[in-house]
């Protein structure tokens, strides 16, 4: 079987870089879960914030972190290089609590 040599060029190619530091991630995330799944573990991300491993792994399940962490979470998130995280955008991906859910 006789391939076309640019197939053959496409398949033998190295694929383009991948890494990504922690202190380069970009994009914004789209929810709560996607912003905190941007630290390298929840234990990281509930020692920038100021909490406990619960209370983060309670954050990201439940998509919503409480107010009195966002100070943290936005100077974190500048820290980590993930861009637009800001009062406003915390504010705007809050989803309501269940019933008999904790704030």
């Amino acid at each position: 079987m006789i391939e076309h040599p640019a197939s053959i060029s496409l398949l033998s190619a190295p694929p383009p870089p991948t890494s990504i530091s922690p202190t380069s991630i970009s994009g914004l995330p789209t929810n709560i879960s996607g912003l905190i799944d941007r630290w390298h573990s929840i234990g990281a991300f509930a020692a920038d914030v100021g909490c406990g491993y619960e209370a983060a792994r309670q954050m990201r399940r439940r998509g919503r972190i409480a107010p009195q962490h966002w100070g943290r979470v936005v100077a974190a998130s500048r820290r980590l290089g993930i861009a637009g995280v800001s009062y406003e955008w915390l504010a705007g991906h809050r989803r309501p609590a269940l019933q008999g859910e904790a704030a």
